[in-house]
């Protein structure tokens, strides 16, 4: 109990002050499972109890993953979960397929923008190397993130070779307090190397795009899960250099892992709520099963969505 307390004494004082932003972005390249609705459940639980507002984001970068099935599905799962979102409703996400300002596939100028502003501030350049020959020059642990080695840097790759583009990362390290785990550093020139924020295939990247939406959406919390912890500090370091001048707080709660430890994930094909609804599951129910999981609960129980801030007050 004391634990949970000091995490939500953590949580209380490192919020932004009222009327601050959150979102729920999640990636239509599968069906939305319970991973996905203990983010939502943080997201909307806490912006709930704490008045904040949480902006919907679909986050369709990936357009070689990306289905029409999935978005639609999507967007009916949030509206049978009761998941109103303050700023862009699902209904606009329907009527406006072409030129929405938070659908990511639709901000090719925008990103765009963003990249000639980071040619002012830092270096980049084209680069030709794939993750497997990341992979291949750079030895590493299985599940272990590959460090760019810097191939591309100084190869004056001529830009019109390759669409790919990296930024020169300096030496630099970034602290922030996770509401959640508390003081972090990170030192993505050490972790990753120079990021990636344009793919050969044209595709502007999830570390690049993310960092600008924030930005012009005005995210001023981030919630995630952990799995996404390790992004915190090149992301920093990005909107920094983007010119970001009060850069987001960040939460990561935990995942929901299979008993091997591994994370439930769309390419594993796991439960999705599509088919927990399909065999007679509520609403109140699936919540009350992702706050249990979620160490919210003690045991599960039907959860209305109306009770989420209960959760974290």
């Amino acid at each position: 109990m004391a634990a949970r307390s000091d995490g939500r004494s953590r949580l209380v004082e490192g919020l932004p002050n009222e009327g601050w932003r959150t979102r729920f972005a999640p990636a239509p390249t599968g069906f939305l499972h319970l991973g996905h609705l203990v983010n939502a459940l943080h997201v909307w639980g806490i912006a709930r109890a704490y008045g904040g507002q949480v902006v919907l984001r679909l986050e369709d970068h990936d357009r070689t993953r990306w289905r029409p099935e999935y978005e639609a599905a999507l967007l009916e799962d949030l509206d049978w979960l009761g998941l109103v979102p303050d700023m862009w409703p699902t209904p606009s996400f329907r009527a406006d397929a072409v030129g929405h300002p938070a659908r990511q596939s639709n901000q090719t100028a925008r990103y765009a923008a963003a990249l000639v502003s980071l040619e002012t501030r830092a270096a980049v350049y084209a680069c030709r190397c794939t993750r497997r020959d990341i992979a291949m020059a750079v030895p590493h642990a299985p599940g272990v993130e590959p460090r760019y080695p810097g191939t591309c840097r100084t190869a004056n790759v001529p830009p019109g070779d390759t669409f790919a583009r990296r930024v020169t990362l300096a030496p630099a390290s970034f602290t922030f307090t996770d509401l959640r785990l508390g003081p972090l550093t990170q030192a993505p020139w050490q972790q990753c190397g120079d990021v990636l924020v344009r793919d050969r295939h044209d595709q502007w990247t999830y570390q690049f795009a993310v960092v600008v939406d924030d930005m012009t959406h005005g995210i001023d919390l981030v919630i995630r899960g952990e799995d996404l912890l390790a992004s915190t500090g090149r992301q920093l370091q990005l909107g920094s250099l983007l010119g970001r001048e009060v850069p987001p707080t960040f939460l990561h709660h935990m995942l929901l892992v299979h008993a091997d430890g591994s994370k439930l994930s769309k390419a594993r094909h796991d439960t999705a709520i599509r088919e927990l609804r399909a065999a007679g599951a509520t609403a109140s129910e699936l919540f009350g099963v992702a706050a249990a999981r979620a160490g919210l609960h003690e045991t599960p129980r039907p959860l209305p969505v109306e009770a989420l801030p209960e959760l974290f007050r």
